[in-house]
């Protein structure tokens, strides 16, 4: 009896997950668009209403907006919107940039060659699909950014650099398109030049690929 019901437990969990990821699409759009105005209450009863779902979606929605600092609680619990600084975001990158290049040359020649064969073996895998989700492209984009800041030997900096890209994970794969296949094109180039232990090349290899990232989101900012 419990195996006949586990596929739909896995199916009503797949599509509470999904639902969440377009309550957060849909919040985090209104956000940076201001649709939602700074200083406002966030009701999870009126949001879910306003997107025609459940509250349930909607509630780690917010979860998710509040812990990538979108949205603050105040006394009592109340959510509310923060103000969105494009000088934050972009000074973020900047930091981001500055603490991976370090990050990656720590980590030339300390990083397995069956992990780098494994997180090639996952980028080619999600370019070869037809229809990637952004979850999956997040997955695999933070197993090499991941690995690379965990092999650098310094904690500290591993759980800085993760902090920050959670800060900077609003503009995945759904927001950047463009950026999908060139991205990962550019892991693959850093996985190569980690293999070949050319510490210079690496450096360099993730430094462009995080401007690169900066640029794509400076140019969608300007056309919203």
């Amino acid at each position: 009896m419990k195996a006949d019901l586990k596929p739909a437990m896995d199916t009503a969990d797949e599509r509470e997950a999904s639902l969440s990821q377009v309550a957060y699409n849909a919040l985090l759009d209104r956000l940076i668009r201001r649709q939602i105005p700074v200083g406002s209450v966030l009701q999870e009863r009126r949001l879910a209403e306003t997107l025609d779902m459940s509250r349930t979606p909607v509630r780690e929605a917010l979860n998710r907006l509040e812990s990538e600092g979108f949205v603050t609680r105040k006394p009592g619990r109340v959510l509310v919107v923060k103000e969105f600084s494009t000088r934050e975001l972009i000074e973020t990158l900047y930091v981001r940039q500055i603490l991976e290049t370090e990050s990656v040359g720590l980590a030339t020649g300390r990083i397995p060659a069956a992990e780098l064969d494994a997180a090639e073996a996952a980028i080619h895998a999600l370019l070869a699909k037809s229809e990637p989700s952004a979850d999956e492209d997040w997955e695999v984009d933070s197993r090499l950014h991941r690995t690379i800041a965990e092999r650098s030997g310094n904690a500290v900096l591993a759980k800085m650099i993760h902090d920050l890209r959670v800060k900077t994970h609003m503009f995945n794969m759904d927001r950047v398109p463009e950026r999908f296949e060139i991205g990962h094109r550019e892991h693959l180039a850093i996985i190569d030049a980690l293999r070949r232990g050319d510490r210079d090349a690496a450096r360099a290899g993730i430094q462009t690929h995080i401007e690169n990232v900066k640029l794509s989101i400076i140019e969608k900012l300007r056309a919203i």
